[in-house]
């Protein structure tokens, strides 16, 4: 499928806005691993080739084991994730599959049990980070393992 737009040449100052929510989301204090697991499943979900290649390759360059990453797809049926990994990814798809979750009360207090209230704000921000970066990559036909503009 051919690229539909460079929009990080388009738009500079769009794409400089989304970095610096990027820049807030890295610097948050939540743990590499974990957000790499949020944007590898968010991705999933949106079905974004470009973000689940960059998230996979940094998720391993994080200490993320292939197993793991494989069994990501199924994480309510695996045994492999934490506690705080499973509120998290609960979170998240609870988030990205907004119109048809509603946000349950049950996925917000399972997430609410793991993270503090300043980790929830930017867990959060992190499931917005990413269905903000898939929308960008899926919409404007970004390919995978090249540059995205």
């Amino acid at each position: 499928m051919p690229r539909r737009l460079n929009y990080f040449a388009a738009n500079p100052k769009a794409v400089q806005a989304m970095i610096g929510v990027e820049k807030a989301v890295r610097q948050s204090g939540l743990e590499p691993r974990l957000l790499e697991l949020v944007k590898t499943r968010a991705s999933q979900i949106n079905h974004c080739a470009y973000c689940l290649e960059m998230h996979t390759r940094e998720a391993r360059a994080a200490g993320e084991t292939e197993e793991r990453l494989h069994m990501l797809a199924a994480w309510e049926e695996a045994g492999c994730f934490t506690p705080r990994e499973r509120a998290a990814l609960a979170w998240t798809e609870a988030l990205t599959r907004l119109p048809e979750s509603g946000a349950p009360d049950s996925a917000y207090a399972e997430m609410a049990a793991a993270f503090a209230p300043d980790e929830q704000v930017s867990l959060t921000l992190a499931v917005i980070a990413i269905n903000g970066w898939n929308r960008f990559a899926v919409g404007f036909r970004a390919i995978p393992g090249e540059p995205p503009g």
